[in-house]
């Protein structure tokens, strides 16, 4: 009863996923997904394949990969950085150059304020600058 409860929610020429083990095993899973997620047309079990492998993959990085969490100043230096910005380029979110370079030494917190520009100046939640807060 058991095999034939798997064998109806397995997809044929697909083995049963198990957990990640290896960064091998890892890939092969992650390349299955991106290969489901270009098909325009999935079925239920198809779908539902999807989010076991979604649900491994997942574990298996967040255990072997943990991102540290990053203090709101890290991240604004970062997106500073990766958006090829300069300190000045923020003056009008934080009304001086000061102001954004005593922001990013930490000598200023940010305020509700500055989180809600920054989110759309840059396109993220402002949950990333609530690091120290969670």
């Amino acid at each position: 009863m058991i095999a034939t409860a798997i064998k109806r929610d397995t997809l044929q020429g697909f083995d049963t996923p198990r957990p990640i083990t290896s960064d091998a095993q890892n890939e092969r899973y992650t390349t299955a997904l991106l290969e489901m997620e270009r098909q325009e047309h999935l079925t239920a079990t198809e779908k539902a394949y999807m989010e076991v492998l979604t649900l491994l993959i997942e574990a298996y990085e967040d255990e072997r990969y943990p991102i540290e969490e990053a203090s709101p100043t890290e991240v604004l230096a970062e997106l500073i950085a990766s958006n090829d910005l300069r300190q000045k380029d923020l003056v009008s979110i934080f009304g001086s150059e000061g102001a954004v370079s005593d922001a990013l030494s930490g000598r200023r917190p940010l305020n509700k304020n500055h989180i809600e520009r920054l989110s759309k100046r840059f396109s993220v939640s402002p949950e990333v600058f609530f690091g120290d807060l969670k």
